[in-house]
């Protein structure tokens, strides 16, 4: 479905720029990016049509064992469709009015960016199927080139350029560490299909050169693909590009590439488990250190405490949500290092809350956006850059700062939030599984990151505004954005009262996994 919608944009956007400038565009650009967004959610319902667990069983091998699809690729796909349209709502709907006010001071009107889109979605979509080395590569390469583009679409914009090249220069390092991880795995075993390199090392010793080569290769990998999730110590490029590129690109980035790339550490990580038992891993006289688990607890470790420390001095609010989400890779990281079926199952559940809660909590920032815009039309941004340009938001606009509010709440951990419990799983599992030093961190962290949360809510609540209220600015958020808003913060406000729909989910594929 979206080759089909990849192909028809490569014929449509030549036909947007067809007529003069006076004549206006054949097919504007709106309409193509509100088209692709359609496309998505018809894409999710093809894939939820498609999932039978009964006719696909263990899964089915396309491509020579390329790609291998799954019950539990086909449900990830299906909310990867799902999350990418709802990003592209707020940017259909919204194009028009703000750009009838100031050409570049909202996401520019451009007719490639739905194509861009559709790129890295394709990227994703291959991503999460992915059982081979070869695939493996080229589908996160597929991905990675659409993101770097997307992160310097403001062209014009000397912050965005400078945020798009640094993402550029450290993916292309996070590239070539992946390119040499699977190098050396080849070289080793001659083998790139992800299932017999598993096989191998099962009937390997932890002394063999073969076993050896493979977990160094696995360790290089694995490095590389923590750069691209912006996980500590290598989470450099994240607060930068997020706070450098506009909000509605930040949107993107902080969201739809962790869903696959974390899904990919996921089926790595059911590949390396087996293996665990048969001594995979490096020994030390008569202790076995499991490198590849040692490597996710190091990285989860320093992501909580990085992520939680350094976000409470930060006074840009997209830099904070950016400290923000690499204290939430480290629990999901942590949730991956305990690999057991009740571990995939709060990690699962914690990436989807994670989904959830980013794309709301930057969505209602846009808004606000849209809404500093409208009152100082001398302007050149319509982005959020500061803490401080949010004071007395709560008084204003008592709705939209309200659903800001629980977002950050739900971040933050506070019951009965959806945020509570995705932490309460991954804790309870690390706890149950032995993990007692870093799930204290993680509830000591929970705890400490409160603070830096409150801090906005107190700007939204108690701090007050010079500027009068302007009731005109509803007419840049348009009712898709609006009740996109209402039904994200609905979901975490109510997910306590009906939590099986999500839960059962998660268990489901959790079991389909560890083969119950």
């Amino acid at each position: 479905m979206l080759v089909i919608t990849l192909l028809s944009l490569l014929i449509a956007v030549p036909l947007s720029s067809s007529r003069p400038a006076s004549q206006g565009a054949a097919i504007s650009p709106v309409q193509l990016t509100r088209a692709t967004s359609v496309t998505f959610f018809f894409a999710a319902a093809l894939s939820f049509n498609a999932y039978y667990v009964a006719t696909l069983g263990s899964g089915v091998s396309l491509y020579s064992g390329l790609f291998h699809v799954s019950t539990v690729s086909m449900a990830i796909e299906c909310f990867i469709f799902v999350v990418g349209g709802l990003i592209l709502l707020p940017w259909a709907s919204s194009a028009n009015t703000a750009n009838s006010i100031q050409g570049e001071s909202v996401p520019p009107t451009i007719a490639e960016y739905p194509m861009i889109i559709v790129f890295t979605t394709i990227g994703a979509s291959f991503l999460v199927s992915s059982t081979d080395l070869v695939s493996l590569y080229f589908a996160i390469e597929l991905q990675s080139f659409a993101v770097y583009i997307l992160a310097a679409l403001y062209r014009n914009n000397e912050s965005a350029t400078a945020a798009g090249l640094k993402f550029f220069l450290l993916g292309a390092l996070s590239s070539a560490l992946i390119l040499l991880g699977s190098s050396l795995i080849y070289g080793y075993t001659g083998l790139t299909n992800l299932d017999a390199i598993s096989s191998l090392l099962s009937v390997s010793s932890s002394v063999d050169s073969v076993t050896q080569g493979v977990l160094l290769g696995l360790v290089i990998m694995t490095v590389g693909f923590l750069f691209k999730i912006a996980s500590a110590p290598f989470h450099n490029w994240a607060p930068d590009v997020y706070d450098g590129v506009p909000t509605i690109v930040t949107t993107w980035l902080a969201v739809m590439p962790k869903i696959s790339i974390f899904v990919l550490l996921l089926t790595l990580n059911s590949c390396v488990a087996p293996c665990v038992s048969e001594g995979l891993g490096l020994t030390f006289g008569d202790v076995t250190v499991n490198v590849w688990q040692a490597l996710l607890l190091v990285c989860s470790l320093l992501s909580l405490i990085i992520g939680t420390v350094v976000g409470l001095a930060q006074f840009r609010i997209k830099r904070l949500l950016a400290y923000s989400t690499i204290s939430h890779v480290g629990f999901m990281l942590l949730a991956l290092a305990v690999s057991g079926q009740e571990s995939i199952d709060g990690f699962l559940f914690y990436l989807i809350q994670y989904s959830v809660t980013s794309l709301n909590g930057f969505l209602i920032l846009l808004a606000f956006g849209y809404l500093i815009y409208n009152k100082s039309s001398a302007s050149a941004n319509t982005d959020v850059q500061f803490i401080s340009q949010l004071p007395g938001q709560f008084r204003q606009n008592p709705i939209l700062a309200l659903s800001m509010i629980i977002c950050l709440f739900s971040m933050a951990g506070i019951p009965p939030l959806m945020g509570f419990f995705a932490k309460f799983a991954v804790l309870y599992t690390a706890i149950h599984n032995g993990y007692y030093f870093i799930s204290l961190v993680g509830i000591i962290t929970s705890v400490i990151s409160a603070p830096y949360y409150l801090r906005v809510v107190r700007v939204l609540y108690f701090d007050t505004s010079s500027e009068a209220s302007d009731a005109s600015w509803a007419l840049n958020l348009t009712s898709t954005h609006s009740y996109l808003i209402a039904v994200l913060t609905a979901v975490i406000v109510l997910f306590v009262l009906q939590p099986s729909l999500i839960l059962n989910s998660t268990q489901l594929i959790a079991m389909t996994i560890y083969g119950y």
